[in-house]
């Protein structure tokens, strides 16, 4: 039998990272992934094809505003779906590669079968080919992440009625598109094939989309996609979803008991995802698991068996492939004997769209309700030079700061780059950066960034100078 000093059940973002820091602190290091590619959903399934995929459709988008730029382009400019896909799965096998030759590199045992406990330091993998191969872990880490949620009435076929997984992998782009769930993945999702001609109208439940973010970001980004032709029915509970054929029929009600009915060739069910722990026999490792599905930590992610460790989208907190690569070098540091931590108020959320959404910190909605006295500064895009010149000038920088002290409490943008600026916004709120403190910062004209910037100018004092 196989021994190592870490065994990382799962390779997603969160389990392939917490495997390299692993080996890196001298552990020897197993790793065991279900599937036969390594990356988890976020490379295979998730973050990195839809990425791909809005990209692609997005240089599409472009096209259309060439002429604007005083570029001329002659003929028909067609979609060629199948090429694109294709780049998408070669973009996502590339990436693939990459995983495993850093686990090559760092000499790290991969294991391909699904890897379940038989004790709190023994995990069976069964093989494909019906062989089940037994491993000791002196420490194990559960990295096995997270499956997309449903409504118990629907009755998802995977050709039809679909899931985030089909919508990358679409033979044909839909005549009417209904996206059930306007969270970030049906939204991005959606503007993806919105892009390449699809009508798309999304269903949800609550009263605007992407309604983990600050109310602001969701009014703005709701009034450019509506502009780009997207449709959206917020406010709306789904009753029924139904296939007939090649045809789809979504009937939702409103607050006011109002019935809507919705004829599509696709539905995207995009109502969230849920923690993965199928097969794993977590409680023959004396590991508990809550109501809600998830693996229960403490705040050193150790579980209920205090060599067994989880992270990602498996435990508490938001489902980010970042979160989860913080999570997994936290946990190969504590089990090395360091001290990390993990402010958790700090990990940045980003929706890919365009414009793109990004924030950090605490939403207007929180700090209302916490009872924090804050001030506000917003700077619009369309008043950046930078803006102007690239013609991207929906969107704005919002900076909350407290009202007494000038500490940066969140941030929140929508507009082009965004997901890149952020970051900025993350090093001054983990410095405990002041309004003051990023308004005296040199920003490079003219770029996208100087509107962080001007937000802060007028954070303090109302002293935006380009508004």
């Amino acid at each position: 039998m196989s021994s190592f000093d870490v065994v990382i059940i799962g390779s997603g973002p969160g389990g392939y990272v917490s495997a390299i820091r692993c080996a890196q602190l001298g552990f020897k290091t197993a790793i065991i992934e279900k599937y036969s590619n390594l990356g988890g959903t976020c490379l295979n399934v998730g973050c990195i094809p839809s990425k791909a995929l809005l990209s692609s459709s997005h240089h599409y988008a472009e096209i259309k505003h060439f002429a604007d730029h005083g570029i001329e382009v002659s003929g028909e400019v067609k979609v060629n779906l199948e090429k694109m896909i294709a780049r998408k799965k070669a973009v996502v096998d590339q990436t693939s590669g990459g995983i495993n030759y850093l686990m090559d590199k760092n000499k790290i045992t991969v294991f391909n079968g699904l890897g379940s406990f038989v004790d709190a330091t023994h995990v069976a993998i069964a093989k494909e080919d019906g062989t089940t191969e037994t491993i000791e872990g002196k420490n194990i880490i559960i990295a096995t992440g997270s499956k997309p949620s449903s409504l118990p009435f629907i009755k998802i076929d995977k050709e039809r009625i679909i899931t985030s997984t089909e919508a990358l992998a679409l033979k044909e782009v839909p005549k009417h598109l209904v996206i059930i769930g306007g969270g970030v993945i049906g939204i991005e999702l959606g503007q993806v094939y919105l892009r390449l001609g699809a009508q798309v109208s999304v269903v949800e439940f609550m009263d605007r989309i992407i309604p983990g973010m600050d109310s602001s970001l969701s009014k703005e980004l709701t009034k450019v996609l509506k502009k780009q032709g997207m449709k959206f029915y917020v406010s709306h509970k789904v009753q029924s979803v139904e296939r007939n054929g090649d045809a789809v029929t979504v009937q939702a009600e409103n607050a006011k008991g109002e019935t809507i009915t919705l004829e599509g060739d696709y539905a995207l069910v995009s109502v969230g995802r849920r923690p993965y722990t199928d097969g794993l026999n977590a409680d023959k490792a004396g590991v508990k698991i809550s109501d809600r599905g998830q693996v229960e930590v403490n705040d050193h992610l150790q579980t209920s068996a205090s060599n067994i460790y989880a992270i990602g989208d498996v435990v508490r907190g938001a489902m980010l492939a970042h979160k989860a690569e913080e999570e997994g070098t936290m946990v190969a540091e504590i089990i090395a004997g360091q001290k990390p931590h993990i402010d958790y108020n700090l990990i940045p959320g980003v929706v890919y769209t365009w414009p793109e959404v990004a924030a950090v910190g605490q939403t207007e909605e929180q700090l209302k309700a916490s009872g924090v006295e804050y001030k506000v500064g917003s700077f619009p895009f369309k008043a950046l030079g930078r803006a102007r010149a690239s013609g991207d000038l929906d969107g704005f920088v919002k900076i909350l700061a407290d009202a007494k002290t000038d500490e940066v409490l969140g941030v929140h943008m929508i507009g082009a780059r965004t997901v890149d600026l952020i970051a900025e916004a993350v090093t001054a709120m983990e410095f405990k950066a002041s309004a003051e403190d990023i308004s005296r910062m040199s920003h490079a004209h003219p770029t996208f960034a100087e509107a962080i910037k001007e937000a802060a100018l007028a954070a303090t004092d109302n002293r935006a100078l380009h508004v």
